[in-house]
């Protein structure tokens, strides 16, 4: 490999600039090259509809990929909970950098928490798992779908449009706006979609030499983490839009818990467990506890509620 510019592709809202500059400086201080980032206009960029109603399932990934494979960059970082789980031809997940909040945070006025809100208050997400999670704290609540980058969420309660809205806390943090969170919700509160808080690099698979030098990046105990949680969300045959929580944390052993949520914020199915990760082969291991998990819940109707919550909607 030579000393060339490196060219990054990535989406072109603040927060997806701030964590591909993130990348970026991981890069130029691990190998001392230089890297241009380029930004690409995807369609869950343009559009104001719903997530699972233009495709859900890699619609901010699509065109960064289109980008790589068709040589206009050599590699693309994504938020990883974007990523579809299934392989794409020609490309290869190179690097998972270590992983950041992965917790879900909300933002109301005066400091306000989700106990705090009056019954009726709005509380504004694009998340199907974050509102049937908000219903299930407080059913007596509004959860408005919202869509737009998180400075545009952000001003929708700041101008009285929404009493609350629910964001990742680590995206906040990237935009350096993590001052704007009145409550951040503990995992056993409101598991995080399989992914969140962490990032995804890409290059295509004729790059080894380019795939060697972003694995350097790679935080092997949260590769394990991701691992197991889109094993899951494989497994249960859903996409990156689905009501699915999935938490994985630790190394020895790894701990996961995971559940499908309905959108009524009434009907919920939980599963956890744990793997060694002793053997030779942990992601192998990371991945069948994530397998095992979607089969106990997919024994329990899971996919009968995920067809109704995504029908209902």
């Amino acid at each position: 490999m030579n000393a060339q510019t490196l060219r990054l592709g990535s989406r072109r809202s603040p927060m997806a600039m701030a964590q591909s500059r993130r990348v970026a400086d991981m890069i130029t201080e691990r190998t001392g090259r230089p890297v241009e980032i380029v930004g690409v206009t995807t369609p869950g960029d343009v559009s104001w509809a719903r997530l699972h109603r233009i495709g859900g399932n890699g619609v901010f990934v699509g065109a960064l990929r289109e980008a790589l494979l068709g040589g206009a960059v050599d590699l693309a970082v994504h938020s990883l909970k974007d990523l579809p789980t299934g392989p794409a031809a020609g490309i290869v997940l190179a690097a998972v950098p270590p992983r950041d909040d992965p917790r879900d945070a909300l933002v109301a006025r005066n400091g306000a928490k989700l106990a705090d809100l009056p019954p009726g208050a709005t509380v504004g997400t694009g998340s199907l798992r974050r509102a049937a999670q908000v219903l299930l704290l407080r059913g007596d609540l509004r959860c408005v779908p919202i869509r737009g980058n998180a400075g545009t969420r952000l001003g929708m309660v700041t101008s009285g449009r929404l009493d609350a809205v629910v964001l990742a806390r680590a995206g906040l943090a990237r935009i350096g706006r993590a001052d704007a969170v009145t409550e951040a919700f503990e995992p056993d509160e409101m598991l995080p979609a399989p992914g969140q808080g962490a990032l995804a690099v890409e290059c295509r698979a004729d790059e080894p030499g380019l795939a060697t030098v972003l694995d350097a990046l790679t935080c092997p105990a949260g590769l394990a983490a991701v691992t197991a949680e889109r094993g899951l969300l494989q497994a249960l045959g859903a996409g990156c839009s689905a009501p699915v929580g999935a938490y994985a944390v630790g190394t020895r052993p790894l701990r996961m818990w995971a559940a499908v949520f309905g959108a009524d914020g009434r009907r919920v199915l939980r599963t956890h467990g744990a793997a060694p990760l002793g053997s030779s082969s942990p992601l192998a291991e990371a991945l069948r506890l994530g397998r095992e998990l979607a089969v106990e819940l997919l024994c329990a109707g899971a996919r009968d509620l995920m067809q109704v919550t995504g029908s209902g909607l």
